[in-house]
């Protein structure tokens, strides 16, 4: 279960720069909301706690359960649709029970890279079969219908990304990926193109009413600027004003977008909002290169893994940061349609905290036992 390292082996600059994203976390999630301050850091500490004691642990033993793992995800999401799930707003995504609240879908994205490392481990003389490919794609496609109709759709677009990935990684034939994003590609244009009509179609009867406008608020921000568009609009905003510099931490200026309470979940789904206007360029350039950093360094030990499980969780991992960095911020600047997605390990959020941490532990046991090769 536990085996003897070498410190050597020990990826110091994976723990300082996800440390480093936390602790940059802390700071701005006081500043939106002073009173989840407190929250945000226990949740840190404890979340630097568990990795550093993953880090430690055999992955491969824990591995052996995969079936559990994909059985407790399903268990899991299910709840969603119970008595015991929670609605704010528009969405059903969490589950409450007594003071104890959690959002399954986070913990959905680490579960599913572990289970697909050793399915795939174990299957990886036979990955481009399509009995291999279509069992992959069914047991991604059963938890990816249940997050969809939470609805979560960013949630939805990530797993799919993060799949990708994980297929890749795998060794999945060049031909059989060019071929599948000759006809993706495409059909996402075209599935695009008809959410956003008027009329109502097969893809648009699908969607929610505020997600179609959503889409329509991306394309045509003017006509929705006092409402869908108005929270991406005041986001920009925010950050323009931040400017080189920005206007300093929990500044009082009264013209702060921040201050003004002119952005609605500011502590999560824009909390990129809150680090351009006061910490400006130079602060966000910063968080950009960390989050950079992490992706890249766990792609980095995917590649000196000992076996195809710690490749792909290493590179599961790396996109899912990725991804999920690059849809934050580009909603919260305006150059991607308005979605409800966290900034990893900044935006307020414990079980998307702890799971990023969770993963990121076995991470660190990859590159761990890398090194003793």
């Amino acid at each position: 279960m536990f085996k003897h390292y070498r410190i050597r082996n020990f990826d110091f600059k994976l723990v300082l720069m996800t440390v480093a994203l936390s602790v940059i976390g802390c700071l701005v999630v006081g500043s939106a909301e002073p009173s989840l301050q407190g929250k945000q850091v226990l949740g840190a500490t404890a979340g630097v706690a568990i990795m550093l004691f993953l880090a430690f642990f055999d992955y491969t033993w824990l591995l052996k359960l995969h079936w559990l793992m994909y059985l407790l995800n399903i268990g899991l999401l299910s709840l969603v649709f119970t008595s015991l799930g929670d609605n704010v707003g528009i969405a059903r995504r969490w589950v409450e029970i007594g003071s104890f609240r959690f959002q399954p879908s986070e913990t959905a994205k680490i579960l599913l890279i572990l289970f697909f490392a050793q399915f795939i481990m174990k299957y990886r003389k036979k990955i481009n079969t399509f009995h291999i490919i279509a069992s992959c794609v069914v047991l991604i496609l059963i938890p990816w219908v249940m997050i969809f109709a939470q609805p979560d759709l960013s949630t939805s677009i990530v797993l799919i990304l993060v799949f990708c990935v994980i297929m890749f990684a795998a060794g999945v034939s060049y031909k059989l990926v060019f071929s599948v994003l000759a006809v993706t590609i495409p059909a996402i244009a075209i599935v695009l193109a008809l959410a956003i009509q008027p009329e109502e179609n097969f893809i648009n009867s699908h969607l929610k009413d505020y997600q179609i406008n959503r889409f329509l608020a991306f394309r045509d921000p003017d006509q929705y600027a006092d409402a869908e568009a108005l929270q991406q609009l005041n986001s920009v905003m925010a950050i323009a004003s931040g400017q080189l510099d920005g206007k300093g931490y929990k500044n009082n200026e009264v013209t702060s977008v921040i201050n003004g309470n002119f952005l609605y979940a500011s502590q999560t789904d824009f909390i990129f909002a809150v680090i351009g206007e006061e910490f400006g360029f130079k602060g966000s350039v910063v968080v950009i290169l960390l989050l950079m950093g992490v992706a890249l360094e766990c792609m980095s030990v995917a590649r000196k893994a000992k076996d195809m499980a710690g490749t792909i969780i290493a590179a599961g991992m790396g996109g899912l940061i990725a991804f999920q960095s690059f849809i934050n911020i580009g909603v919260a600047t305006f150059i991607l349609p308005n979605t409800g997605l966290t900034l990893p390990f900044i935006s307020y959020g414990l079980t998307s905290l702890l799971s990023l941490y969770i993963g990121m532990g076995f991470v660190l046991n990859v590159r761990f036992q890398a090194g003793r090769q």
